[in-house]
């Protein structure tokens, strides 16, 4: 597919996707949540791909949405343009191919909203985090009001979307809302090290510990260890966790195939 917005590089089975509008900090306006969409829809499906780190190009991630677009738009439109989001931004967050965000800079509304949505999150010295929608008399529409609490706990999510006040990448460290920050030199070596390591793991096993911490986030802790054992069970008959158990005994490198 060929893109606008975005660029797509696969190497090593790792798909690098760059949100491209550095003359707008790489907003969000509606042709670009189009191609985000259809981006992670051929990465879900292309053979060559194992995970995807999503970046930005420039000096932000993604700087929030477009203003002008939002500026212009009916209650109406803004309920079907938060439905919209939380859909896209939900896909990756489903997807069962890990998704890394290597926040590079500024990673403001829908640009924070995104990086959320990624299973991990490692950010450069230079990024820089914040939901200031209460701003522009709006909240966060593309999840940021039910990711950000679950990432950092209520109250100091509560502080980021009431205050509307930007952090620098410690003290999103600090809160837990991203996992690693490293200088701005080594953020794509740091991502693809780490999830060159993630892919040297059975696929079938990496989609299932996704999905057993999505289906499991929001249940009773004795539902969720169910959905736990059920997945545990269901691997134990593939064809890869016959060649991981035996390849440990036998004291060599397994040999996934995804089966």
């Amino acid at each position: 597919m060929s893109y606008s917005n975005l660029t797509i590089d696969v190497s090593e089975r790792i798909a690098t996707l760059t949100v491209s509008r550095p003359d707008k900090l790489n907003a969000l306006d509606g042709q670009t949540m189009d191609e985000l969409e259809r981006a992670i829809g051929e990465l879900e499906t292309r053979t060559d791909v194992g995970g995807i780190i999503v970046t930005g190009a420039g000096r932000a991630f993604v700087a929030g949405a477009d203003i002008s677009e939002l500026a212009r738009q009916s209650p109406a439109e803004a309920l079907e343009r938060a439905r919209k989001g939380q859909r896209i931004f939900s896909r990756f967050e489903e997807s069962a191919k890990p998704v890394l965000a290597a926040v590079n800079g500024f990673a403001l509304g829908g640009g924070c909203e995104l990086a959320m949505a990624c299973h991990m999150r490692i950010a450069s010295e230079a990024a820089r985090f914040g939901q200031p929608e209460v701003k522009l008399g709006l909240l966060p529409g593309y999840g940021g009001t039910q990711r950000l609490p679950r990432l950092v706990g209520t109250g100091r999510a509560l502080a980021l979307l009431l205050s509307g006040d930007m952090i620098d990448a410690q003290e999103a460290f600090r809160i837990g809302l991203v996992d690693r920050v490293v200088p701005g030199e080594r953020l794509l070596a740091e991502a693809r090290g780490l999830m060159g390591r993630i892919l040297q793991n059975a696929p079938l096993a990496l989609s299932q510990c996704i999905a057993a911490v999505l289906r499991g986030r929001d249940l009773p802790l004795r539902e969720a260890l169910e959905v736990e054992a059920r997945a545990f069970g269901w691997l134990a008959g593939t064809e890869d966790a016959a060649e991981g158990t035996t390849a440990f005994l036998e004291k060599r490198a397994a040999s996934f195939r995804g089966k």
